[in-house]
């Protein structure tokens, strides 16, 4: 009897598994251990944002999003992943 093993070659894109602001950056734990950060001020809404409100930040799409709920922002983890940016 012979049988074939079918490997798979899809990846899947990191998800956030926590995030946090301290400061003015924003921080996102990914499911592949890293941890990336990145100035709130790269991001329009964000940059006119007081820090109380930056550390409101939540996980939202199963990690692929975060959410400012009061500021009315969304920014796909994704995105952030990728290095896409709003202002340079």
């Amino acid at each position: 009897m012979n049988s074939t093993a079918i490997k798979s070659n899809v990846e899947t894109e990191p998800a956030a598994v926590k995030a946090w602001a301290e400061e003015r950056m924003i921080f996102i734990e990914l499911t592949d251990g890293r941890i990336i950060g990145f100035p709130a001020d790269r991001f329009k809404i964000l940059k006119n944002a007081s820090n109380r409100d930056l550390k409101k930040v939540e996980i939202r799409l199963d990690g692929f999003a975060l959410r400012w709920e009061d500021l009315d922002e969304d920014i796909t983890v994704p995105g952030i992943v990728a290095g896409h940016f709003q202002l340079p």
